[in-house]
């Protein structure tokens, strides 16, 4: 059995759509679970809804959602003949399940409503797809993941209960595929116990996958994407960028962790647990091997090139010039939960220690104001962060010319450079 994501690109136009459909018509004699995204902008489309819903905008809400109902509407007159009734009926039923919402007001908090509204993407494409398969001749079973993914209540990140869900795959979907091939269903949501929808954060999607092909002890993973494969850098930014065929679980890891646009870790965790292979291929040329991400070491990788844009540096001072110790060390990274920060880079001293983090002007006024409780603070902005794995002096030198280095971090395998731009 094999786990198949289609994100949002991929379902973005009804030539697209069509051109899903074929992938799934190939590998139809394969048992796969398949996972899809929103189409398109949906989901910012949808976040445009929340936030006028919650601003108490109740009419323009509503008219925003109504633009998302005929997009959906119309993909699907034009893909769908015979079984286009069946499919507006369903379609029908995820609109007024939106709407009810949006004719009360809102009373809970922002995340509450945001994945109330936004969870109808994934089940507006999937359902379109799903009858579109069945007009080709390409029988599947369409499932709402809400029954299947149990979650916590913590709205728009939610942390999904591995007990109760692999009790519901295995009770609900391992008995479909004693007759059905194919099986469709949504990414990035889930539901609580109290059958209120959630989101799972970023990169959801690719997190669903991969919690179905490790409950399901699938064979391996596909994510299907409009690149070849993944790349040694961003090749919008550099052009000579090469394609990597192969990469660990562990590197792959790491350049998330450094801020690459590629895999999730949480995505990862599942797969490396239980030693699943993950394919990212091109839903445009899917003859192209693409990667495989797996447990093997491979060697001799190219520097793999990750630059982070719009960085803040804080600058910590012992304010009674006293050592930077492990009582304010753990005081820091408690600021850092609060405010819900991931650092880049850490640097420490005697006593003072720098921190870079992503520029967003309302986290690090926050994280400054509790820092300064201990710490002497001075912030600075307008920085990008290099980040070079497997890098060379050659490389890292022609980078680096030129630019006024602000901190500079590196071991054998990786280095790392804030610079001002």
């Amino acid at each position: 059995m094999k786990v198949f994501k289609f994100g949002g690109a991929s379902v973005n136009s009804i030539e697209r759509i069509q051109n899903v459909a074929a992938i799934i018509k190939e590998y139809s004699s394969d048992e796969l679970m398949i996972i899809i995204s929103a189409m398109g902008k949906t989901t910012n489309a949808l976040e445009k809804v929340v936030e006028a819903f919650f601003a108490g905008d109740k009419e323009n809400a509503l008219q925003l959602f109504d633009g998302i109902k005929k997009q959906h509407t119309t993909t699907a007159k034009y893909l769908l003949v015979t079984h286009f009734n069946a499919c507006i009926e369903q379609l029908n039923s995820f609109f007024t399940e939106v709407e009810w919402l949006l004719h009360d007001k809102p009373v809970r908090e922002f995340d509450y409503y945001y994945d109330q509204v936004v969870c109808v993407g994934e089940l507006l494409s999937t359902c379109i797809v799903s009858y579109y398969l069945n007009e080709m001749k390409v029988a599947n079973k369409w499932i709402d993941v809400r029954d299947i993914i149990r979650t916590d209540d913590n709205f728009r990140d939610a942390t999904i209960d591995w007990t109760y869900t692999a009790q519901r795959v295995n009770e609900s979907i391992v008995p479909l595929f004693a007759a059905n091939k194919i099986i469709i269903t949504q990414g990035f949501i889930g539901a609580t116990d109290e059958n209120e929808s959630t989101t799972l954060g970023r990169e959801g999607s690719d997190f669903t996958a991969a919690i179905f092909a490790n409950l399901l002890n699938a064979e391996s993973q596909t994510i299907w994407k409009d690149v070849e494969a993944v790349m040694s850098a961003d090749p919008k930014q550099f052009p000579d960028a090469e394609i990597i065929h192969e990469l660990s679980f562990d590197e792959v890891i790491e350049m998330a962790y450094y801020g690459a646009q590629i895999i999730h870790p949480k995505t990862i965790k599942p797969l490396q647990n239980k030693g699943i292979p993950l394919h990212v291929k091109s839903f445009i040329d899917p003859s192209l091997p693409g990667t495989v991400i797996y447990k093997k070491q491979p060697k001799h990788l190219p520097p793999i090139i990750i630059i982070k844009q719009n960085q803040a540096l804080l600058h910590l001072h012992s304010q009674d010039f006293s050592f930077v110790g492990e009582k304010p060390m753990s005081r820091l990274y408690e600021f850092f939960a609060h405010n819900k920060i991931r650092p880049n880079l850490i640097q420490t001293g005697a006593i003072s220690l720098q921190v870079c983090l992503d520029d967003k002007s309302d986290k690090i006024d926050h994280l400054a104001a509790e820092a300064s409780n201990i710490f002497d603070v001075q912030v600075e902005k307008g920085l990008s962060l290099l980040t070079i794995r497997h890098y060379t002096e050659t490389l890292l030198d022609e980078m680096t010319t030129g630019k006024e280095i602000v901190l500079k971090q590196q071991d054998r395998q990786t280095v790392q450079v804030l610079y001002k731009n």
